[in-house]
C-alpha cells in the first residue's frame, strides 16, 4: 500500500440496478416509467437554442424552480432543485445531519441512506420495520440526530398514513425529520400540508419516476425558506451550477403538463393492481403497493434461482441477498404488454 492510500476514505458505494446493454428485454429492475415524458418536452427540445450553451445555466434554478412552486402552491423560496433526488437527499444529508447523536431510518429502506451516513461520518442506527414490513412509530421516540425515511417505502412500497408521519415529525421537534416521496405520486398523500406546521420537516421528491425524466436528473426538496437557505449556502459551497440548462428547460415543461401527468400516473396504477392479482392468483405473496413497483415473494420458490431464470429469459428486476429481502423481488411496474409477458413467464415456471 502506498502512503497516500492511508488517506484514502474508502466507504462501501451504493449499488444501483443493472443498466444493460441488451435492447430485447423487459426492463423492470430500477423504477423508472415506462411510458415517454410529456409531448411538451420534446417540443421544448426543439425549441432549445443550442448556442445558449456556452452560457452558464441559472444558479438560482429559474424558471424551473418558480414552475415547482407554482404547482404545489408554495413560493420559490420554500423550494431546492438539484441533480435528482440523491444529490439533493445527499445535500440534506451534509447539511442537517451534524449532531453527535445517531440519525435514524429503517433496516430495510432505501440503501443509499447508509452510504451517506458512512461517506460523510454520521452516526446513524437502522430501526427494523415490524413484520409486515412498517415503521413503528414508537421505535422512533428517542434521542437522535435526524431522521429520514422514504413514504411509500422502497422496496416495499407500503405506505405511511399521514397522521403516522405527523408523529414521527411532531415527536422529534429538535431534528430534521427528512421524508423522501419518490413515489409519493403512485397512490400516496404527501405530507406537504404539514410544512405549515413543522419547521423542522424537509420533503424530496423526484421527476425520475412519475413524469418520466430519470435521464434528466431533476430532484427537488420542499421546506420552510430558512431550511432551504441553509441547503443552499452549502450547495453554494462547492458547485453553483449544479444543474444544466437543458434540464432547467426540459423539466419546466414537464411540470405545465398537468394533465400527461394525471394520465400517466393512473395507467401505471391500473396495470399494477391488475399485475398484483395476477400474481397472488399464481400463489405469490404480493403485500399492497402505493409506488410504482410491487414486493413479492414466493412461499416454496428459491427467489434467488427465480431472479436469475427471469434474466435468462430476458426480464430484469431487482433481488437483493440481505437479510429479510433475500426471499423478495422488486418489480417495476411496466407496460400493460411487458407485465404480461413476466406473469405469462411465472405461470409457466417450474423450479427443479
Amino acid at each position: 500500500m502506498g502512503n497516500w492510500e492511508r488517506n484514502v476514505r474508502r466507504v462501501v458505494p451504493y449499488v444501483p440496478g443493472e443498466q444493460p446493454v441488451r435492447t430485447d428485454i423487459i426492463k423492470l429492475n430500477t423504477n423508472e416509467n415506462p411510458y415517454p415524458p410529456s409531448p411538451k418536452v420534446r417540443e421544448a427540445m426543439e425549441r432549445m437554442d443550442f448556442d445558449r450553451l456556452r452560457r452558464y445555466p441559472a444558479v438560482d434554478t429559474e424558471p424551473l424552480r418558480s414552475a415547482i412552486a407554482d404547482r404545489y402552491g408554495l413560493n420559490p423560496g420554500q423550494v431546492f432543485v438539484g441533480v435528482g433526488s440523491d444529490d439533493v437527499l445527499a445535500m440534506c444529508f451534509m447539511t442537517f445531519f451534524q449532531s453527535d447523536r445517531p440519525i435514524l431510518f429503517p433496516d430495510i429502506t432505501y440503501s443509499f441512506y447508509d452510504v451517506w451516513a458512512e461517506l460523510f461520518r454520521i452516526p446513524y442506527r437502522q430501526i427494523p420495520l415490524d413484520d409486515n414490513y412498517e415503521i413503528r412509530t414508537e421505535d422512533y421516540r428517542t434521542e437522535n440526530g435526524g431522521i429520514v425515511f422514504p413514504n411509500p417505502n422502497a422496496p416495499t412500497g407500503r405506505l405511511l398514513p399521514v397522521r403516522t408521519a405527523e408523529e414521527i415529525i411532531r415527536n422529534s421537534p429538535d431534528s430534521v425529520v427528512i421524508v423522501d416521496e419518490a413515489y409519493i405520486d403512485f397512490g400516496g398523500e404527501s405530507v406537504l400540508p404539514l410544512l405549515e406546521k413543522y419547521d423542522n420537516l424537509l420533503i424530496v421528491q423526484t421527476f425520475s419516476k412519475s413524469r418520466s425524466l430519470a435521464g434528466m436528473r431533476i430532484g427537488y426538496a420542499f421546506g420552510s425558506e430558512k431550511m432551504i437557505r441553509y441547503l443552499e449556502d452549502v450547495k453554494y459551497s462547492f458547485n453553483s451550477y449544479t444543474m444544466n440548462m437543458a434540464a432547467l428547460q426540459l423539466g419546466t415543461a414537464a411540470v405545465s403538463d398537468e394533465a400527461y401527468f394525471r394520465q400517466t400516473v393512473e395507467r401505471i396504477i391500473a396495470t399494477r393492481e391488475r399485475t398484483a392479482v395476477r400474481l397472488r392468483n399464481l400463489g405469490y405473496i404480493v403485500p399492497e403497493s402505493a409506488a410504482n413497483f410491487l414486493f413479492v415473494s414466493h412461499p416454496e420458490l428459491d427467489i434467488g434461482k427465480l431472479f436469475e431464470d427471469l434474466k435468462e429469459a430476458g426480464i430484469y428486476v431487482r433481488y437483493w441477498k440481505k437479510p429479510r429481502l433475500d426471499n423478495h423481488l422488486r418489480i417495476t411496474v411496466g407496460t400493460d404488454g411487458e407485465m404480461d409477458r413476466l406473469a405469462e413467464f411465472l405461470q409457466n415456471y417450474r423450479q427443479n
